[in-house]
């Protein structure tokens, strides 16, 4: 079986390699790991313990970020090596100041993985959430490094519950231990006979109630919105707009902030509406809106302070966006349909505090039943309830880590 891997891994290698002139991102896959043997910098001998932290994406390294920067206090001389699969991750984050190395991951051939262990040495390996590559797993057991893999989430539908899935089972006891977001996931893993599991929640928790707790206040802040779109796309506003119109709501503020804000998606989207709207770019707090268009990158975390209930974009398309960043300041949530593979998203539709809505009229109801104090007062507590019950999962792992660090490594 595992022949079969390598034989798909190379595959792969050659469909992506091929794939160059036709896809941007393929060519950055591909260009991003030329020469990457000359260019990955060791560990100097000073500099202990070394984690090396492997992630998919952008959202597998936010979830990530906890745990590498709470490792980086815990031990200020440690390395840290940060490699990524995806360009839309590592071309975002390649300046992050967090990690002392950060890189694209070679292709997940034998001599890669143990050239790549060979220069970066790591006391110990993290990998997040499900990107997982076997012969790096296979060198990392072999050479008995403590190997870990946090914010899982498992469905019985995936390779490692199948009666085929024989390969992948053996990837996942590579791992020392396996934190999973919740109980269902820590379950199907003891199902196939691996007890190295437990349930430590979401990591991106505790950051978006760091970054709650720290953010500063916009300048010049926005109105007080009664409804923040965040990460909209065409699909979004074609619900949304309907909604802003309608005479039963025309008492409510909006701010919508567009997934891609550039100038043109801005003017089309400008162009549909017919209430006072203004630019934030152009916002001096004065102009007369109830309408305001975010039209530039970086606000959005922070945006979500002024508002009283979200809708979080993507529901219509692969799936919605960043639904923990409203719900940190306590937001009842509203987004599409496509929502079912988000954990945090499926738990506070069942918990009450957010609301999957298909099309303008159930929007509409839930905003109308989001006016009344008691349902609104519910709604937001269900929320505040499910982070407080999630959070210390990066405390968790550290504590963990700590105590299965070998003491001469540190």
């Amino acid at each position: 079986m595992r022949w079969l891997y390598d034989v798909a891994i190379r595959l792969l290698t050659t469909a992506i390699w091929m794939a160059q002139p036709f896809s941007p991102k393929a060519r950055l896959w591909v260009q991003g790991r030329k020469g990457w043997r000359n260019r990955l910098t060791p560990a100097p001998p000073d500099r202990r313990p070394v984690l090396w932290m492997h992630v998919a994406s952008l959202g597998e390294f936010e979830q990530g970020r906890p745990v590498l920067e709470g490792f980086r206090q815990q031990y200020p001389s440690s390395w840290i090596a940060l490699s990524f699969f995806s360009p839309s991750g590592y071309e975002v984050r390649k300046n992050y100041p967090g990690a002392d190395v950060v890189c694209y991951l070679p292709a997940d051939t034998r001599h890669n993985a143990r050239d790549f262990l060979n220069c970066i040495q790591p006391d110990m390996a993290v990998f997040v959430k499900y990107d997982l590559w076997a012969n790096y797993l296979f060198q990392l057991r072999q050479r008995s490094i403590p190997t870990f893999l946090i914010a899982a989430l498992f469905r019985p539908e995936q390779p490692f519950f199948r009666p085929w899935g024989g390969l992948w089972r053996q990837m996942l006891g590579c791992f020392s231990h396996i934190f999973t977001q919740n109980a269902a996931s820590a379950g199907l893993v003891r199902s196939i006979g691996l007890t190295a599991v437990s349930v430590a929640g979401d990591t991106r928790v505790d950051r978006v109630l760091q970054l709650a707790r720290d953010a500063s206040p916009i300048a010049p802040p926005p109105f007080e919105a009664d409804i923040i779109a965040g990460s909209t796309w065409p699909a979004d506003e074609d619900l949304l707009l309907p909604v802003i119109h309608m005479p039963e709501l025309a008492h409510l503020r909006w701010i919508i902030a567009p997934h891609e804000p550039s100038e043109r998606y801005v003017r089309r989207l400008a162009g549909r509406l017919q209430r006072p709207w203004a630019r934030y770019s152009q916002w001096d707090g004065q102009l007369p809106a109830d309408v305001l268009i975010i039209d530039s990158v970086g606000l959005l975390g922070r945006l979500y302070r002024y508002g009283r209930i979200a809708y979080i974009g993507g529901g219509f398309g692969r799936g919605i966006h960043n639904t923990l960043e409203p719900a940190a300041y306590g937001l009842p949530v509203l987004f599409g349909p496509n929502y079912e593979r988000f954990e945090e998203a499926r738990q506070l539709v069942q918990r009450g505090g957010a609301f999957a809505v298909q099309h303008s009229e159930e929007l509409l109801r839930a905003l109308q039943r989001l006016q009344g104090a008691d349902e609104y007062q519910r709604a937001s507590a269900a929320v505040q309830q499910f982070l407080n019950e999630n959070q210390g999962a990066t405390a968790r792992v550290l504590q963990f880590i700590a105590e299965h660090l070998n003491p001469e490594k540190r």
